[in-house]
């Protein structure tokens, strides 16, 4: 930096505020100390400033299932929001596994990010204990929790039981079903338990009686969910419709659908939760729960900012609503 001062005929002062934009200066000044960067091949030392600031500009990101859209989805929102406040994201896929997940959030926290936003594992406690004890600074997204360690920190995700009673009212109300099967996530995850729960909800509502044998696991995964939906079509009387928790589940149930014969919505209805970018490119469009990925992750970033700024700011825990996207997979008539 000494040396790009030097030659820029500058303080190196001036020089940090040109590259870290944290001051203004007049455009000369900003060319002359630009061009003087580009001459030396300058790059700032993030290790030493690290040590000097005690930051490193990185925030971690525990994650999932990446491979599924919507949390391919999540991640691009979640990586241009930390870019937007300057920072660098590092993603770790601690793929479902509650002693993996602790091994990563450490591993996170020996880089020194400055915080860690996490999807948790349907057995946390591990992770959670391990970031409390080291005061890292913390987000939950997508999967709420509450009681515990979790209450002690901030959250934020989509509501899951009103969308989901939602989208079974409709199959009763706009098309008379009386037979819904559920296929629902991975046991475990507050996800599936909460849109199991407006599932139940919605039929209880509806003066329909809950059969055990309509509600079968998914695994929040592709070729489960494909599974669960040939079983479901084996029973002596099979669903006329289906919620389908997740989109990864939801490929395998139209999967099914159609190694089957069976016509959308014709023979079987199909809703589902999260949106994607082809989910209007099926025949039938599907009808789905769109949730606001972009803001989830934007909330997410500012959450895990203010907390580290403000490590005793209040507790926030937001739940945003999802969009009801109804195309014809439900047995509506085509828009326009």
């Amino acid at each position: 930096m000494a040396d790009v001062a030097r030659r820029a005929g500058v303080s190196t002062a001036t020089v940090s505020h040109v590259l870290n934009n944290t001051r203004a200066v007049s455009d000369d000044t900003r060319a002359a100390v630009l061009a003087a960067v580009e001459e030396t091949a300058y790059t700032p030392n993030t290790v030493a400033r690290s040590l000097a600031t005690s930051r490193t500009t990185t925030l971690g990101l525990v994650l999932s299932a990446i491979s599924n859209p919507y949390f391919g989805e999540l991640l691009s929102a979640a990586e241009r929001a930390a870019a937007a406040a300057g920072y660098t994201l590092l993603l770790v896929d601690p793929h479902e596994d509650p002693g993996y997940e602790r091994t990563v959030v450490a591993r996170l926290h020996h880089h020194r990010v400055d915080g860690v936003v996490l999807a948790p594992s349907a057995h946390p406690e591990a992770a959670l204990e391990y970031l409390a004890r080291h005061a890292v600074p913390t987000v939950l997204l997508d999967r709420l929790l509450s009681g515990g360690l979790a209450a002690r920190l901030d959250q934020v995700g989509s509501e899951n039981s009103q969308a989901t009673a939602t989208l079974t009212r409709h199959l009763v109300e706009a098309h008379g079903h009386r037979r819904i099967a559920l296929v629902a996530g991975l046991a475990g995850l507050a996800t599936t338990d909460e849109r199991r729960a407006g599932f139940v909800a919605a039929l209880g509502a509806a003066g329909l009686p809950r059969d055990p044998a309509l509600e079968v696991s998914g695994e929040s995964a592709t070729e489960p969910a494909r599974a669960a939906m040939a079983g479901l079509l084996a029973l002596p009387e099979p669903p006329t419709a289906v919620v389908v928790g997740n989109n990864s589940m939801t490929i395998g149930v139209i999967a099914a659908l159609r190694d089957a014969g069976a016509k959308v919505p014709d023979d079987v209805a199909v809703v589902a939760f999260d949106d994607f970018a082809w989910a209007d490119l099926f025949a039938p469009r599907l009808t789905v729960m769109a949730q606001p990925f972009a803001q989830i992750a934007s909330e997410a970033v500012r959450l895990l900012l203010r907390r580290r700024d403000q490590a005793d700011a209040p507790v926030e825990v937001l739940r945003l609503p999802p969009s009801f996207v109804v195309r014809e997979s439900c047995g509506c008539a085509a828009a326009p």
